[in-house]
């Protein structure tokens, strides 16, 4: 989505300007930077607005692009009070112990209202693109006379809608599909639905909705989340993917991560990643059954293992997991294991990556996709479940290999030897991943000229300059 548009258009954008506020946690930080670049394409300026500590992270570990090279992106660092940054609990799912950030990142409502009274001074129009779990950060936004919000919905619309339906529509898929749909009761902790309350209740000063999701796989549930806005005031718009589809090739070496040289070396579609993102950290027991399993399907694996990211990741000692005796020996030549930060978007993009081991979390599933590599779902929490369902029973593009109704048990290393050889060396396998593959040339081409994604952020530029 690279956009050169001409002095014109360039020189009318100038007079708005975008304020992005995300939740600083990976998944959220990642998607509105993403989102910066693409806005930011259109000659319109950007200003990011985080923590220190998170707009480095979200700098550091950004793929496809470099945004530092960015000249219209403009970083804000503000304190928040300090806040407890405790290690995860393997044997727990849900990441409780990123809740007081959480808390701490609410206080940033008096430095973010400073910066947009600043900026309306100077500007036609401030518009404020935020995390629909930040709304109380930007509640003084219609105080600003020329100022609107949108918010930014970080899941998908098929979870959004599944969560939402005791109270709306009936979600628009086949009643055996239906009966699967997890409660939000089984996937959020009630700490964490208090949280997301307090936030619900600052949200009815919004102009509209943007989701990182597409029309291709999303359109029914789009289309209901947007019936339900009773007065029908309110515009959504679909303007996922939000990172890029094209990967260039870094030759770099220095500045190429070694598994990706090790991924030069297999034949395409051979090897399947595993990985389980920021928010999730696997209890010792887990990860042991994973080991062997991944080791007796005879397939060729990259495996991400490293704890669920703290409130600050820069700060203190991080548990190392423990892997069986001499099994990094044993695999040797056919499977790595990464301990360090990995670059997912790079790996899933590699002609030699064929599978997916994932937690689904919703940017897991919009980058998997658009590569066109099909997942086998593994959910820990939130919408992660309803993701899974999603890419199984819905879009047919990967297979289960944990059952939410299951969550309590552990994995055993058959099931997964099972779950691996079925996506990597069966007929069956093969089938998903040309659905899979078809689905993500679809993806690609959505973003290009004339393309329905590429419609949608047209016409959001197009609203927001009006």
């Amino acid at each position: 989505m690279e956009n050169h548009h001409g002095q014109n258009d360039r020189k009318e954008a100038h007079q708005i300007v975008v304020v992005m506020v995300p939740l600083p946690a990976q998944g959220h930080l990642n998607q509105l930077l993403h989102l910066s670049r693409h806005i930011s394409s259109y000659g319109i300026p950007v200003h990011y607005v985080g923590t220190t500590t998170h707009s480095r992270q979200a700098k550091l570990r950004i793929h496809g692009w470099d945004p530092l090279a960015a000249t219209n992106i403009h970083f804000h660092e503000f304190p928040t009070p300090s806040f407890l940054s405790p290690p995860p609990n393997p044997n727990v799912s849900f990441p409780s112990h990123i809740l007081p950030l959480f808390y701490a990142s609410l206080r940033l409502r008096e430095p973010v209202g400073t910066l947009l009274r600043s900026l309306s001074t100077t500007t036609t129009r401030v518009v404020v693109i935020h995390d629909s779990v930040m709304a109380s950060v930007v509640q003084d936004v219609p105080s600003i006379p020329n100022a609107e919000s949108y918010s930014f919905v970080s899941i998908s619309a098929f979870a959004i809608s599944s969560f939402h339906r005791e109270t709306g529509n009936p979600i628009p898929i086949e009643p055996e599909i239906l009966k699967e749909v997890p409660s939000i009761e089984s996937c959020v902790t009630s700490e964490c639905m208090e949280f997301l309350q307090t936030q619900e209740q600052h949200g009815s000063f919004d102009s509209g909705s943007l989701y990182n999701t597409i029309k291709l796989i999303e359109e029914p549930y789009l289309d209901m989340l947007g019936d339900d806005q009773i007065d029908g005031t309110k515009k959504q718009w679909a303007i996922g993917p939000f990172h890029p589809v094209e990967i260039s090739k870094n030759e770099d070496s220095n500045r190429r991560h070694s598994c990706l040289e090790w991924l030069d070396k297999q034949v395409p579609k051979s090897v399947i990643f595993v990985s389980f993102g920021t928010s999730t950290s696997l209890p010792d027991e887990q990860i042991k059954e994973l080991a062997i399993g991944l080791e007796q399907s005879g397939q060729k694996f990259i495996w991400v293992l490293r704890d669920a990211d703290k409130g600050d990741i820069f700060a203190g000692e991080v548990r190392k997991p423990e892997l069986p005796n001499g099994y990094e020996e044993r695999i040797a030549g056919r499977g790595i294991v990464v301990r360090d930060w990995a670059p997912q978007l790079e790996i899933l993009g590699h002609p030699s990556t064929g599978g997916f081991i994932s937690h689904c979390g919703w940017n897991s599933c919009m980058e998997s996709m658009s590569m066109g590599v099909p997942i086998a779902t593994w959910p820990m929490h939130s919408d992660q479940p309803a993701n899974a369902l999603l890419i199984t029973k819905v879009l047919k593009v990967g297979l289960v290999v944990k059952d939410w109704a299951c969550r309590q048990e552990i994995v055993t290393s058959l099931v997964v030897e099972n779950a691996v050889k079925k996506l990597m060396a069966s007929t069956e396998g093969d089938e998903i991943r040309k659905r899979a593959a078809d689905l993500g040339g679809s993806i690609r081409q959505s973003v290009e000229d004339g393309g329905v994604t590429r419609m949608e952020l047209d016409s959001f530029i197009t609203h927001i300059t009006r």
